[in-house]
């Protein structure tokens, strides 16, 4: 059927597109790092329960910011491209500071992440959702992804279904490296070693600030076509 085909390709490009789009901005595998050096006091069973709260939550806000995002645009009056413009910008940011200074950087996010006032099972808890996955795991970048990836849907009701269907899958499985990673982030940072751990922060900086320059021009190149033609 010419439908399913078009929904089956829908679906398809929607996954390759949002899977190492949201990869690089989320990061589980350099959050991982900063995640066990936060629950460095815990035990591994809790630090798994922690972890799977982490990555339903993610899981949530990314969804929403795909399914709902460009609405929450339009009631507050704010165009695709100022948005892929200020996301850009905020990547592109965070990338280079992370490139450019990345101890600095991870000593940051553990102070905001860290639990003030001890650090229990039920402390931990706690901060499951804010701040370790908001703003740490799922923040403003990756909310920026995730709306502007929702604003990519066909207009089609079959393409815009299996757009949704690959996307969300996409965010799914973000999730679950999430999960994974910061499962086994300990580990993870005993094989790594210090060094280790630099060079893999490095490189994930990179892509990143590759990615938030690539949103920022695919808002700016609109804006000048716009302004050129008139």
């Amino acid at each position: 059927m010419p439908g399913q085909a078009g929904a089956l390709s829908a679906a398809i490009a929607a996954f390759l597109l949002a899977l190492p789009a949201l990869f690089s901005i989320v990061n589980p595998f350099g959050g991982a790092i900063i995640f066990n050096e936060v629950t460095s006091l815990q035990t591994h069973a809790e630090r798994v329960a922690l972890a799977r709260r982490v990555a339903v939550y993610s899981t949530a806000i990314m969804l929403v910011a795909l399914g709902a995002g460009s609405y929450i645009l339009s009631f507050f009056g704010i165009s695709l491209d100022a948005l892929r413009i200020a996301g850009g910008i905020v990547v592109a940011m965070r990338a280079y500071e992370m490139l450019s200074a990345p101890e600095i950087h991870a000593t940051r996010k553990e102070d905001q992440v860290r639990p003030v006032g001890g650090t229990s099972p039920q402390d931990l808890a706690g901060y499951a959702f804010f701040p370790l996955t908001l703003p740490f795991t799922t923040g403003p970048g990756t909310i920026a992804v995730a709306v502007s990836l929702g604003t990519e849907r066909p207009d089609g009701i079959l393409q815009a279904v299996g757009f949704y269907a690959g996307a969300g899958l996409a965010v799914i499985a973000i999730a679950v490296l999430v999960w994974i990673s910061y499962t086994t982030a300990d580990r993870m940072a005993a094989i790594l070693g210090s060094a280790g751990r630099q060079v893999v922060s490095r490189i994930a900086a990179f892509l990143l600030l590759g990615i938030g320059v690539q949103i920022a021009l695919s808002g700016i190149v609109p804006v000048l076509h716009g302004a050129l033609v008139r």
